[in-house]
């Protein structure tokens, strides 16, 4: 069986395709689209509709490769950037009906949930106890759990291109007092999290996401040309030493450092600031840089609990019904 998942970012519209037989999520084919919708949102994270339009013809584009390759679905979701506009309901019925395809919206809790559901397959289960942290454009996810699915996640606006926009955005190199008050709100978002997560003390600590694995790059982790299954390794003290690096030089100039890519460029400060500051406050002093996150999650788990878990989930119109460990992930949607 063949199945696509079409997920819409802060930075980039990507599709996979992967061939489900036996379990696990092998894929035969990937695209992206570089949109960066999260550069063209108003000050109170309106879409433009020239970035609506663009997101249409990705997700079009989208769907008509993955009928060429023969694949089911899509299974198409967007995260944060999508999630906290106010015209949400907007975006998605105009990308309904201009593609035929019915995305969805993620709970930034469906989406720990899901992401860690990836991590625990990626590391099995001698990883133990598992600490899940995702870094997004729009959030930061955070997940604990000894089973399948985390008894513990939750979702924070955190997000590296967030936090560039909201404090980093007046000096380039930015000054010492927005580094001040960056880390200040971080540790004030993190709060409660990370002492649930010092509490929970967990065996093995994972990070996904894009940014997670450039920073583990600029850290001295083998590049991403070996292949996935290079063990790959984040340090606390090491990041530590990045965010200096990164807050010495201009945006423009941070891409000529080790795995930092010019589009991520001006928002690598602040994952890193995020990144470090979460490992220090949860008592984390390294984590297993994990290939698989929530485009994964959700093949596996509709690998797991059969199509019909994505038809129910996306069932109920404008439903968001808290994530669990043991109940069914809901996940809402406008009517149509």
């Amino acid at each position: 069986m063949r199945v696509s998942v079409v997920d819409a970012g802060s930075n980039t519209v990507r599709l996979v395709i992967a061939d489900v037989e036996g379990g696990v999520p092998l894929p035969v084919h990937t695209v992206k689209w570089k949109l960066r919708l999260s550069e063209q949102v108003g000050p109170d994270g309106t879409i433009a509709d020239e970035a609506v339009e663009r997101l249409v013809k990705a997700v079009g584009a989208a769907g008509a490769t993955a009928r060429r390759w023969h694949a089911g679905g899509p299974l198409a979701f967007a995260t944060a950037v999508v999630r906290n506009a106010p015209n949400r309901h907007d975006v998605l019925q105009r990308v309904a009906s201009g593609t035929g395809i019915r995305m969805c919206t993620l709970p930034g809790e469906t989406e720990a949930e899901l992401t860690f559901l990836a991590a625990r397959r990626w590391l099995g289960w001698k990883a133990g106890p598992l600490a899940l942290l995702d870094i997004g454009g729009g959030s930061l996810e955070v997940a604990f759990g000894r089973g399948r699915l985390p008894d513990f996640a939750a979702s924070l606006p955190l997000g590296a291109n967030r936090l560039t926009r909201e404090h980093l955005g007046v000096q380039d190199p930015p000054g010492p007092g927005e580094l001040k008050e960056l880390r200040r709100r971080i540790r004030h978002e993190l709060r409660d999290v990370a002492s649930r997560i010092r509490w929970e003390r967990p065996r093995t600590a994972a990070v996904t996401s894009r940014t997670f694995q450039q920073l583990a790059r600029l850290c001295g982790a083998v590049p991403g040309r070996y292949g996935p299954f290079v063990e790959r390794e984040l340090v606390c003290g090491d990041l530590k030493a990045a965010v200096h690096s990164l807050a010495a030089l201009p945006a423009a100039e941070r891409a000529q450092l080790p795995g930092i890519s010019a589009p991520r460029a001006a928002q690598s400060l602040a994952g890193a600031v995020v990144g470090h500051t979460a490992l220090k406050l949860m008592g984390l002093p390294r984590a297993v840089v994990c290939p698989w996150a929530i485009r994964e999650g959700v093949l596996l788990r509709y690998v797991e609990d059969g199509a019909d878990w994505w038809t129910d989930a996306t069932g109920t119109a404008d439903t968001t019904v808290a994530p669990s460990a043991t109940a069914p992930l809901r996940i809402a949607i406008p009517p149509v």
